[in-house]
């Protein structure tokens, strides 16, 4: 039984590699497609699925390679990747040609993960044009600035806080997470909780659960990637269900009680309620503005339709407002407050302006907030170098034909499901376009400089139709805390202080190894 149990598994083997492996590598041979041959099972990935080095290392390994190619092969586990590196071709798949790669990739769809897949991140569509014309008018500079006061609210709670913790080194990860959970608990939920005070309440300890993934969770998410019937197979779910179910309670229980008792709160919630009854303004008459230069903008036109939405999909809505927009505002703004620290110069001019600025304005609002050059150049930097975004995905949805990789080369036929990868901060960290790459530089950004940027090689949050629908409060909650935060305090590079970052391998987000410690010193 053994050994005909060796043999069955031999054979497989031998069978995967021929058939799945092999085939793979002469499928980008005959169309000519450069590539890095990768390791069975788990092809260019390796290293990243074991921990050995970040997603973003095994990524940026094929950008290096190929430096003529306007596009290259790349094997994410068994399947086929298209890895996009020109700008121009980048453009053309998220703007242009927009209607042929409409779609994301899908990491779970909604009976496995009933919220997260039937979030707009993952919708497909029609349904999903809908849904983002529905939330469009939410977002909108309008909006933006009735929920402000949330976050000068909540970062003043950390400034408070830190006034009993200067003597302390502290990884300040923890500090932020606090911080943009409480943004989110108040701007999305409508809940006016204080994390540095009660460390660990409900909406905390529950959001923080979403994010841990043991072992058992990293195997299920790697299966239902690579194999989507196996995922099922093993219950594919991801998230736990009484997490999930616990935010789908709050969501359904909120909305309930204001319908009931008339409560109106300018939060994420009572613009789903306002936007499910059809009484949010159409994004295409509302103001556009910028709160920085990484803003973006809506991109679609309202065609007239309004869809009628269940409460289930209004509340996959909020779920993934609080999944994305936590946990990477959180790591972009522990990035920054690192770089802050080994750079006392930057620091320092950041101080200078914010320092100015006090003296002249009365407080920080909406209206005023894109006086501060230096901060948003400040952010803008933080974003190109540690952008959470690694990659702009797509799935082709129409036949499209690509320009050849290079010259004297062969046009390449993207063919419906394939899955095609935008590069984002491998083009940020690519010294063609930004010199010295690893310097951290806000003056890259001054107003005199913005012209050096190459079109499509900076996108932090995207581009096309499919960018990003929370830039403007992403942008705004960074720019709340650092205001008051370098205001108070000067943020000390510490003996733990990493310098340089080198990237933690077990998290999806850019994080430093060891984590980000400072210390923080009351300003006089």
């Amino acid at each position: 039984m053994l050994i005909e149990l060796l043999i069955f598994l031999v054979t497989s083997l031998l069978a995967y590699y021929v058939y799945v492996y092999k085939k793979i590598h002469w499928h980008y041979d005959n169309r000519g497609l450069k590539y890095i041959p990768g390791v069975p099972i788990f092809g260019n990935v390796l290293k990243s699925t074991f921990l050995r080095r970040h997603m973003f290392e095994d990524l940026d390994a094929v950008y290096k390679e190929f430096p003529d190619e306007k596009y290259v092969g790349f094997l994410e586990g068994v399947t086929p990747i298209l890895l996009i590196r020109n700008p121009d071709l980048i453009k053309s798949v998220t703007v242009k040609n927009f209607d042929h790669f409409m779609n994301h990739k899908k990491f779970f769809d909604e009976e496995t993960e009933p919220l997260f897949g039937g979030s707009l991140l993952m919708m497909d569509g029609e349904r999903w044009r809908d849904m983002r014309m529905t939330l469009s008018p939410a977002f909108t500079g309008s909006k933006m600035r009735h929920m402000l006061p949330f976050m000068v609210e909540i970062s003043n709670n950390l400034v408070e806080y830190l006034k009993d913790h200067q003597s302390e080194d502290m990884d300040v990860e923890d500090l932020i997470r606090r911080y943009t959970n409480d943004v989110i608990a108040s701007a999305a939920y409508g809940l006016r909780v204080n994390s540095f005070k009660d460390k660990e309440n409900e909406f905390f300890v529950t959001g923080q659960n979403l994010f841990k993934f043991n072992w058992w969770q990293r195997f299920i998410f790697f299966v239902s990637i690579q194999f989507p019937a196996i995922g099922k197979v093993f219950g594919g779910s991801i998230f736990p269900k009484k997490t999930t179910e616990f935010f789908r309670d709050l969501v359904r229980n909120t909305m309930e009680y204001r319908r009931k008792n008339n409560i109106e709160r300018p939060d994420m919630i009572q613009l789903l309620m306002e936007a499910s009854e059809g009484k949010l303004k159409n994004a295409d008459t509302e103001e556009n503005d910028s709160v920085g230069f990484a803003t973006v903008n809506e991109e679609l036109k309202h065609h007239g339709h309004t869809r009628e939405w269940t409460e289930n999909e209004l509340i996959g809505q909020v779920f993934i407002f609080f999944v994305a927009g936590f946990e990477s505002s959180a790591s972009a703004l522990v990035m920054c407050v690192h770089e802050l620290a080994i750079n006392p110069n930057i620091q320092e001019t950041l101080y200078q302006e914010i320092r100015e600025f006090k003296e002249t304005k009365e407080t920080l609002s909406y209206d005023n907030v894109s006086v501060l050059k230096y901060l948003d150049n400040v952010l803008n930097e933080t974003l190109r170098k540690w952008s959470p975004a690694v990659i702009l995905d797509r799935i082709c949805n129409k036949e499209f034909i690509l320009p050849p990789p290079r010259e004297g080369g062969d046009a390449y036929r993207v063919n419906p499901g394939d899955v095609v990868y935008n590069f984002v901060n491998s083009l940020h960290m690519d010294p063609k376009y930004f010199p010295d790459p690893e310097k951290f530089d806000p003056d890259r950004f001054l107003d005199e400089n913005k012209h050096n940027i190459k079109p499509f090689t900076y996108m932090p949050f995207g581009m096309g139709p499919r960018n990003c629908i929370g830039s403007r409060f992403a942008l705004l909650e960074l720019k709340v805390l650092l205001y008051n935060l370098v205001l108070n305090y000067k943020i000390l590079k510490v003996e733990k202080t990493a310098d340089p970052i080198k990237l933690k391998t077990d998290e999806f987000n850019l994080k430093s190894q060891g984590g980000s410690w400072v210390r923080f010193q009351a300003r006089e």
